[in-house]
């Protein structure tokens, strides 16, 4: 399995797949998933909690590390998923109106480079 060749539509199936097996489907309301999302993102920045900038190399380094940031990543990632399902919402769709909405309120004329407006 690799990013290429996977798709959203694809993932967001085996997650209902996998909910549906174990008839989780009560559980997972968009309350319940939003607040799974937020606990899973705070698991994963434990693992950058405390670490200096100039450490972040190493972190990416180490192996046993990485599996587990990225066993974080892939909770909130199926979470957020499985929150599109639960909410009938078009990741894709989403992400491409916001990326949009973003280029109009932050032109590259004025934040090029920076995170605050280019002052006149």
């Amino acid at each position: 399995m690799a990013d290429q060749s996977t798709t959203l539509a694809e993932m967001r199936a085996w997650l209902a797949r996998f909910v549906a097996e174990r008839e989780w489907q009560s559980y997972h309301d968009p309350k319940n998933l939003a607040m799974s999302v937020a606990i899973e993102a705070a698991e994963l920045m434990e693992h950058f909690q405390w670490v200096r900038s100039d450490e972040l190399a190493t972190l990416a380094s180490d192996p046993a590390r990485r599996e587990a940031i990225g066993e974080e990543i892939a909770d909130v990632a199926c979470y957020l998923l499985s929150l599109c399902n639960a909410m009938q919402l078009d990741l894709s769709d989403a992400v491409k109106r916001k990326i949009a909405k973003n280029a109009t309120k932050y032109p590259i004329e004025k934040f090029k480079g920076r995170y605050t407006e280019r002052q006149k």
